[in-house]
């Protein structure tokens, strides 16, 4: 099983999303790099949150295009796997009118994301729809902290000190 998701496997990925004209963001340690514009560290999938209501057809797409569904935890995430693509992990969301959204909770609870959480930042010259850096930091916690995490958390920090800055300027 491939483990690791390259930058390029990032953007066929995104190139897919966009052909299927579905609204997303990514999320998770992708998420992160996008918002500081370069890859940090390897990554073993793509999270990606999505509007809810293409869930049939995303994954009809995601399994014509040869990814397996590797683990169910329907409706809250659903982790795919494709042999060159690696990990895919998506999250599919009820937006609401005013921009909210909310995502299943794997105990029957759910998400609440707040509208102003849903960003975008520009990656490989390009502007990638994405969960801002306050969401981010916001949802690691509540978990055992990996050492991904920790390098996820320092480069979050490091865009608030450098968004301090500017503000300060």
């Amino acid at each position: 099983m491939k483990e690791i998701t390259t930058k390029e496997n990032l953007i066929k990925v995104l190139n897919f999303l966009d052909e299927l004209n579905i609204k997303y963001w990514v999320d998770g340690g992708w998420g992160v790099d996008i918002l500081t514009g370069k890859q940090n560290r390897d990554h073993r999938d793509i999270d990606i949150d999505f509007d809810g209501k293409y869930e049939g057809l995303l994954l009809k797409e995601l399994i014509n295009m040869g990814y397996k569904i590797t683990t169910d935890w329907s409706p809250s995430r659903i982790e795919l796997h494709h042999p060159q693509l690696g990990y895919l992990d998506i999250h599919p969301l009820i937006i609401n009118e005013d921009g909210s959204a909310k995502q299943a909770a794997p105990d029957g609870g759910w998400y609440e994301f707040e509208a102003k959480w849903f960003t975008s930042a520009e990656f490989e010259g390009r502007v990638i729809p994405c969960i801002s850096v306050e969401a981010q930091i916001l949802f690691h916690s509540g978990y055992e902290l990996r050492e991904v995490d920790y390098i996820d958390l320092k480069n979050l920090e490091s865009i608030l000190n450098e968004n301090n800055k500017r503000i300060d300027k």
